[in-house]
């Protein structure tokens, strides 16, 4: 282009206009003749005397040619400029590696950026010769000075992070690699400068990602390791951290290669955690937390296998509980170094709190053997004078309660009640703070340990710090409280006496917490929404006498959402507050709804219903999912009786399954027409015209959220069902989706497109029962006839196929006895195949006894079609 220089400045330009069209030049140079624009943006990086911005600009333009967050967009990035001639690359490589000697640091470092994007396409199809060579010579050579190798080994370093992060790339040539590491060990040798030392340092953690060959050699492997141990040692404390990065990223990924060299690092690493600098001191525990997820990982891996019989292949070598007597004691020292300033908002990793974070892993790794390392530091400083040992203890007696038993921490729990109900009026707020946190995490982990008799005091205790005191700990008092009634979840006794323990302080905890969501600094440390979850957990764990007093506080919780439509909204703020409890208070009524009976609904069901539909004329994702889940509550209630506000509530219905962008509300409106049409069954049929056309409408979307296709085929079946024969005219295009989607193929390797493929199996599964069901109750099985083939061809792909999983096997199970006793002797030959016997004995072999009853059923109805 004509003035490249101009362009670029133009794009930093403040005008919107200027802006916009010199970006747009940009683009259509780019378009027109893609190699010229990348040698000339190469040529005015490298260009000494050039205007440093434009450089850089020049720079990162050329950077962002190939790369993009889209898989997709990145793929088609490196085809194009692996689509340039290779003379043109050539040219374009040179004047980069030109740039890496530049004088100017920032053109150096931008160099080093582009050429890190181009080696990541390039070197694992051995494309860049030249590159490796230069970089080694910049590093090694003494006639280089030293800003070129920093900026040399930072191109190292992003060079690597960058192949990590690419997929799909063939392994790195290792010639390759050993070059990478050559370069990078000798410039993190003990005698190269400071600087030098902490980008190889940096380059070396990134190389880690896929150096595997280097560390299973004996030899190379301790090159690399004293390397990074001498580095621990140096004077500058960047270089120092940055080497404990190291260490931890060896912890990550070579954990089978850590023993010859544990002694060391435990050494090395205790001494940096007790004595070093703060952020080197943070990297150091950052080493032993990386050791404790391995170690809980192993040892989870090494049970399941063993349940399943298969042979462990990973030993846990069981480091952290081997170095515990040290590492215990030390991280509780290190616990009492609490910056006194910090508050919740601050974005701030300090000391103590890594030191509760990797002491609460260890407990997880070490289990039972932690509790008599920690405890004598708990029991010795609880009631320390000193607030730094009273906070320590209780934070680490916090940080064991996961992990051991309750058997062993049980009396400890037993012990701890009064002494921490007591410090809820801690003079210290951090002290007070860390109580109402360790009092939560005892009602969630430990709630059988708490003494029956001290039961009274806890709920009086916390209730006490609802009001009074600061937003940070009456938040925690707010999770304790949820914790405590989410206890009772399980309760059997409560449905067979009417009653349970949190009866006698429902009242006046309901009406403080309420009080809560009012205080005027609720929106600070997450208080309102704390209150809402602990009234939404005591509603929802309620025992049968509380029923009076829910059904007196619906109406108080609709006045509260009515008033709430004329609360003022001058702000931006003020819109986002009221909204949110907007969404609150409809969570709120879905809970009070599913709490009580129908015949106490009736009387408040419409104006529920008219406080929803008004919800949903806001324009807030997350009222809208609130409304819709509260609304799918009363339909689930009121049953046929819910048909008479359809026609009020099928625009907002729609409005939601339209609402791709926010899928989550899409995903709860599908489930939402899933409960209309089994509570209304027919009545649901004026408004299906709209509904499967938007249904079929989100499936032929390429944007919509891959999630919400599952229950968007489930929710075929759910209509069919409803509707019987006069789903006919939604027959043909509803089993066209069903057949595209299970002819989705199932991944080999990817765990989360295992499931979700699983999924979309499972709803396809569910849609063709349903919609068998509904046809045969109306008795016109003729019109699924010729569907039988299609769906037979799915069932037997299921039975060959190896990461189905059990739900997916006893739904095929029931699909094939559906379909026998739906169709009989019609589909005799279909049901004679081989697939069909084996299919049903895995799911027996697999299922629940709810899956072999099945299974017994199918087999049943299968023998006698096929007779």
């Amino acid at each position: 282009m004509s003035d490249l220089t101009a362009t670029l400045l133009a794009c930093q330009n403040p005008d919107a206009a200027i802006r916009t069209q010199a970006e747009q030049a940009l683009r259509s140079a780019e378009e027109t003749n893609y190699p010229e624009f990348a040698h000339a943006l190469a040529t005015e990086l490298s260009t000494e005397g050039k205007d440093l911005t434009v450089r850089q600009l020049a720079g990162l333009h050329f950077k962002n040619l190939l790369v993009a967050k889209d898989e997709s967009l990145q793929s088609s990035k490196h085809h194009a400029w692996m689509n340039m001639e290779s003379a043109a690359r050539a040219k374009v490589k040179a004047l980069l590696l030109q740039t890496m000697r530049s004088p100017e640091t920032v053109a150096r470092h931008t160099a080093a950026q582009a050429c890190a994007e181009v080696a990541a396409i390039e070197l694992p199809y051995n494309q860049w010769p030249e590159f490796l060579p230069t970089l080694m010579e910049n590093v090694t050579s003494p006639q280089h000075p030293d800003p070129v190798k920093i900026s040399t080994l930072e191109c190292l370093g992003f060079s690597c992070e960058r192949i990590a992060a690419l997929d799909d790339l063939p392994d790195i040539d290792s010639a390759t690699t050993d070059g990478m590491l050559t370069s990078i060990v000798d410039g993190i040798r003990p005698d190269r400068p400071d600087p030098i030392r902490l980008s190889a340092a940096v380059a070396l953690r990134n190389s880690l990602l896929f150096t595997r060959k280097n560390m299973e050699n004996t030899d190379e492997r301790n090159m690399i390791m004293t390397a990074i141990c001498e580095a621990t040692q140096s004077r500058d404390a960047s270089v120092r951290a940055a080497a404990y990065e190291c260490i931890s990223q060896i912890a990550f990924q070579y954990y089978d290669k850590l023993q010859e060299y544990m002694m060391t690092l435990f050494q090395l690493t205790t001494v940096a955690i007790e004595n070093d600098e703060e952020n080197v001191a943070l990297q150091a525990i950052e080493f032993w937390s990386t050791l404790c997820e391995e170690e809980i990982d192993l040892i989870d891996e090494a049970i399941n296998f063993q349940m399943n019989n298969i042979p462990v292949t990973r030993q846990c070598m069981h480091y952290v509980k081997g170095a515990l007597e040290r590492l215990g004691p030390l991280l509780t020292s290190t616990m009492t170094k609490q910056d006194e300033d910090y508050t919740s908002d601050d974005d701030i990793w300090n000391l103590s709190m890594a030191a509760a974070t990797c002491l609460s892993l260890v407990a997880n790794a070490t289990e039972d053997a932690v509790v008599p390392v920690i405890a004598p530091f708990v029991q010795q400083h609880i009631q320390s004078e000193n607030w730094r040992f009273r906070e320590a203890a209780t934070m680490a007696f916090s940080s064991i309660l996961d992990g051991p038993s309750s058997e062993t921490i049980g009396p400890y729990v037993n012990q701890s009640i009064p002494i921490l109900l007591a410090a809820l009026s801690d003079p210290h707020d951090m002290v007070k703070d860390t109580t109402a946190w360790t009092i939560g995490r005892i009602c969630e982990l430990h709630v059988r340990s708490i003494p029956q008799e001290t039961f009274p005091t806890l709920v009086n205790g916390l209730m006490s710090k609802l009001l009074t005191e600061s937003p940070q700990v009456s938040s925690q008092a707010c999770y304790a409280l949820h914790n405590l009634a989410s206890a009772f979840a399980e309760d059997d006794a409560a449905q067979t006496s009417g009653t349970n323990a949190l009866t006698p302080f429902m009242p006046q905890l309901l009406e403080s917490l309420l009080q809560v969501t009012d205080r005027d600094d609720a929106d600070e440390k997450n208080l309102r929404n704390a209150a809402f979850e602990a009234i939404s957990a005591l509603i929802q764990n309620g025992a049968p006498d509380c029923k009076p007093l829910f059904e007196k506080l619906l109406p108080v919780i609709l006045g509260r959402l009515q008033g709430s439509f004329s609360v003022p909204v001058l702000t931006n703020e003020d819109k986002e507050r009221k909204e949110g409890v907007q969404g609150l208070l409809c969570g709120l009524i879905q809970v009070l709804v599913y709490k009580l009976g129908v015949q106490d609904l009736l009387p408040h069901a419409d104006s529920i219903m008219q406080n929803l539909l008004q919800v949903l004329q806001t324009k807030n994702a997350t009222c809208h999912e609130e409304a819709f889940s509260a609304t799918s509550a009363v339909c689930d209630k009121l049953e046929a009786h819910f048909d008479k506000y359809m026609a009020a509530l099928a625009p907002f219905l729609i409005m939601g399954l339209k609402n791709f962008q926010a899928f989550h509300v899409c995903s709860i409106a599908v489930g939402l027409v899933g409960d209309i049409a089994r509570s209304i069954e027919g009545k649901i049929q004026p408004y299906c015209y709209d509904i499967m056309a938007t249904l079929v409408e989100s499936l032929q979307n390429q944007s919509v959220h891959r999630n919400v296709k599952p229950p968007v085929l489930a929710c075929f079946g759910d209509i069919a069902m409803a509707l019987g024969n006069a789903f006919e005219p939604y027959l043909q295009m509803s089993m066209m989706m069903l057949m595209q989607a299970s002819q989705t193929p199932m991944p080999e390797d990817d765990d989360e497109l295992i499931e979700f493929v699983n999924q979309l199996r499972e709803s396809v599964l569910e849609a063709y029962t349903s919609i068998i069901q509904g046809f045969k109750d109306g008795g016109r099985m003729d019109l699924m006839a010729v569907y039988v083939s299609p769906i037979m061809q799915f069932l037997q792909a299921l039975s060959a196929e190896e990461n189905k999983d059990s739900d997916v096997i006893s739904k095929a199970a029931g699909l094939l006895g559906d379909i026998a006793s739906a169709m009989g002797r019609n589909v005799k030959d279909h049901l004679s195949q081989p697939f069909v016997h084996a299919l049903l004995a895995e799911a027996y072999a697999n299922g629940d006894e709810s899956t072999r009853e099945t299974c017994n059923w199918a087999r049943g109805v299968i023998q006698a079609a096929t007779q």
